[in-house]
């Protein structure tokens, strides 16, 4: 399943932890996972995208403001 070139994931598609390795290093995004920090250590591990978010607040540390940030959000857990 291995699409080189991703630019964007759709909610309910599968993709391999090596594609969305690929994904997040050529995409401005934040990933969730449900797998902890073990998301990339297994390269052929499959993912399914559960939700898309077009951003989320932020809580700024330097001001005490929380901040919505325009960016795409992505939740994904083991398949």
């Amino acid at each position: 399943m291995s699409k080189p070139g991703l630019n964007t994931l759709k909610p309910g598609q599968h993709y391999l932890a090596k594609d969305l390795d690929s994904f997040i290093s050529s995409t401005d995004a934040v990933l969730l996972s449900s797998n902890d920090n073990q998301l990339f250590t297994e390269p052929e591990r499959e993912y399914k995208v559960v939700h898309e978010f077009t951003g989320f607040f932020e809580h700024s540390m330097e001001d005490g403001e929380k901040y919505f940030r325009e960016k795409k959000a992505y939740v994904v857990e083991k398949a």
